[in-house]
């Protein structure tokens, strides 16, 4: 049997019934008890474990210990990855499958999922159902029903949720909330974003060498509801986002930073209708460089609007307002507003906006419109998920806000799936339909491999 008749038979589509009705494991069993009823630790210190605790789960889960929480513990499929963070927290107990962490121990009150992205969807819905609050790394899922799901599964189960797109913390995308809000530069009908990434290999095939697997790595579990595969050393530590099974490309990796801005100072929801453009398309990988257009409609007292993000390189127009000798990027990733009345750029955190031209900006700087947003520095962004979960208030990125977001984000995806590229789908939001290409719905709900379910 070749890999691709072993993918289809060990593959499934999940429903949207079974996103909300199935265990994260086939046999595994569990209570729920709300996140609010949890007790406290003697010493009022919030119990916290780690789903991916090598790479960046190494930092959340030492953020969180700093914000004051009490790592109880570590879950990953790479023993040797997860080495210095096992170190740095010597008590805290060790797994492999986050399912068996969850059921077994009973002192948990706050999940951390920091795993490839192909992993978020289940292991937040694992961790949700069991009472259990979740910060989730960006994107939060990797397909549009998995946000959508996990979203309802946050009110349902009342746990405190957070995504893990730091620059919602930060001060500069409150800035540019405040100024748009404010009219400072008139109606937005045009934005264009832009990143640097990919920054790994993209627009590959499939390899056929099988390397042998490390000793120290549990390669089903790594896998999890993905298609089994051979293991090989492309996929594994850091260059699966470029593979459509277990990423989502430059797109989802930056624009959960980039768009952020965009998302909440536009008051976006969802997309009417999405279309994209880019290098030769693949069956494995994403491609090179992409181009992917947004249309929204009017909303609450703002005009409709086109949304547009590039791309491996690519870049939108230069905009006149930016004087000569000034540099169009001001990061690795940038987004653009393009105003009726001016226009404001930023940096891939909403970091460092700008008016254009410059001279605008220094008159600007002495008359700005009154801070109306709360701050949040210099409390971490995983420090304010864990004083929202002590407290039982709402974190800033929380799933209400982060689910529609990741949605964004994921249909742009869709419209990059080799058979979608050049189409311009429309789209019914709330019922998650692609109106006109049937075809192109499969690709909204996953295809989970026997034994993995919501």
């Amino acid at each position: 049997m070749n890999d691709q008749e072993m993918t289809k038979q060990r593959s499934k589509k999940i429903s949207r019934r079974d996103f909300m009705g199935g265990a994260a494991g086939a046999t595994m069993a569990f209570t729920f008890v709300p996140g609010h009823v949890l007790a406290q630790p003697p010493s009022g210190k919030l119990n916290v474990a780690s789903i991916g605790a090598g790479g960046m789960g190494a930092g959340n889960t030492r953020a969180c210990a700093d914000a004051g929480a009490n790592i109880v513990a570590l879950c990953d499929v790479d023993w040797d990855r997860a080495a210095d963070t096992f170190k740095k927290f010597p008590n805290a107990k060790k797994y492999k499958d986050f399912r068996r962490m969850l059921d077994e121990q009973k002192d948990i009150e706050a999940v951390i999922v920091a795993t490839p992205d192909h992993i978020h969807a289940v292991a937040s819905m694992a961790a949700m159902k069991r009472g259990r609050h979740v910060y989730c790394q960006k994107p939060l899922t990797r397909l549009v029903a998995e946000a959508r799901a996990l979203t309802e599964a946050a009110r349902k189960y009342k746990v405190v949720t957070q995504m893990g797109n730091q620059g919602h913390s930060g001060d500069g995308v409150r800035d540019i909330c405040e100024w748009i809000w404010a009219g400072v530069i008139g109606e937005v009908r045009e934005v264009h974003a832009w990143t640097n990434r990919p920054v790994w290999p993209q627009g590959i095939d499939r390899p056929k060498e099988v390397h042998e697997v490390p000793s120290t790595l549990d390669w089903d579990l790594w896998l999890g509801p993905a298609p089994m595969r051979p293991y090989n050393r492309c996929y594994a530590p850091f260059a699966w986002r470029g593979w459509w099974d277990f990423g989502g490309g430059a797109l989802a990796d930056m624009a959960c930073h980039v768009l952020d801005p965009v998302f909440w100072a536009l008051k976006l929801k969802y997309p009417t209708s999405v279309e994209a453009s880019c290098t030769p398309v693949n069956e494995e990988t994403f491609p090179l460089a992409s181009i992917v257009h947004y249309e929204y409609p009017a909303r609450e007292g703002m005009p409709a609007v086109k949304v547009h993000w590039y791309d491996g390189g690519l870049k939108p127009e230069r905009p006149e307002a930016l004087e000569t000798g000034r540099k169009l990027n001001q990061a690795s990733s940038n987004v653009l507003f393009i105003g009726s009345k001016g226009v404001l750029r930023c940096g891939e955190y909403g970091d460092n906006p700008q008016l254009l031209p410059y001279e605008r900006m220094r008159e600007f700087s002495r008359n700005k419109p009154p801070q109306t947003l709360k701050r949040i520095r210099p409390t971490s962004h995983e420090g304010n998920w864990i004083e929202a979960c002590k407290t039982g208030g709402q974190a800033v990125s929380n799933f209400d806000y982060a689910g529609p977001f990741t949605e964004m984000v994921t249909m742009g995806n869709l419209a990059i799936r080799p058979e979608n590229v050049g189409k311009k789908l429309e789209w019914d939001g709330e019922n998650m339909r692609v109106t006109n290409d049937e075809k192109a719905n499969d690709y909204v709900h996953p295809h989970y491999r026997e034994g993995w379910s919501l």
